[in-house]
């Protein structure tokens, strides 16, 4: 089963629209809205197990989206900044979560937050906005990654049967997910300096921006 990419058609590529009410965009507005219930269930109700529930649908609504999205032809720019958006605040906020109840150490959100902020200083300093890149697949992995270890470090906290298993994937898969960040954040960020110079030398000169430093671009991307 194809987990990357899964929903595109063979021979006919993505072509962004400018719809806003997609199926897809819709999916990302209940990851949003899963981001606070989740973060009450831990704080406030200190109800783990539904907690877990939450994670597992915000993590299947990450794939579904974007298989409807290319299987359906929804590919829309909005979709396009908001879901990697949503994936963020949800992996950030989680973790600030899991930091104020107790269940992960400061250093793991500390390591989960720089590149971000380095990422989002290097995006204003070029652009003063989203530098429009494509996801690479070092990015989905991670993510896979860190979406998969989250609620396996939540479900060790309850009183279960292999509580002590689950917990030791669960940080296999968070460290292997906090490298990918690493990695992904390192090639995100030489992405952005190769496509913020051409772009400077684009206004500087007033040709258009391609070719050489394009190709670059997307590689640098895409990884």
């Amino acid at each position: 089963m194809k987990i990357f990419g899964a929903g595109a058609r063979p021979g006919q590529p993505s072509v962004y629209h400018h719809r806003v009410l997609t199926v897809p965009n819709v999916l990302t507005v209940v990851r949003f809205m899963g981001v606070p219930l989740f973060m009450w269930l831990v704080l406030g109700a200190r109800e783990y197990g539904w907690a877990v529930f939450v994670l597992a649908v915000m993590g299947g609504t990450d794939w579904v989206d974007g298989y409807v999205a290319r299987r359906f032809d929804q590919v829309s720019e909005l979709g396009r900044v908001l879901d990697p958006a949503a994936d963020r605040l949800a992996l950030l906020a989680v973790g600030l979560t899991l930091v104020l109840a107790g269940v992960i150490q400061w250093w793991y959100f500390a390591a989960l937050l720089l590149p971000d902020v380095v990422l989002g200083t290097a995006s204003l300093f070029y652009f003063r906005n989203h530098p429009d890149l494509p996801v690479s697949r070092i990015g989905k992995v991670r993510t896979a990654f860190l979406l998969v270890g989250t609620p396996l470090l939540v479900l060790s906290k309850l009183r279960i049967p292999g509580a002590e298993v689950y917990l030791a994937l669960a940080w296999l898969f968070l460290v292997l997910g906090l490298l990918g960040h690493w990695v992904a954040g390192y090639n995100y960020f030489w992405a952005i300096v190769r496509k913020g110079r051409g772009v400077r030398s684009e206004r500087r000169t007033g040709e258009p921006h391609g070719g050489r430093d394009g190709a670059a671009d997307d590689g640098g991307g895409r990884l």
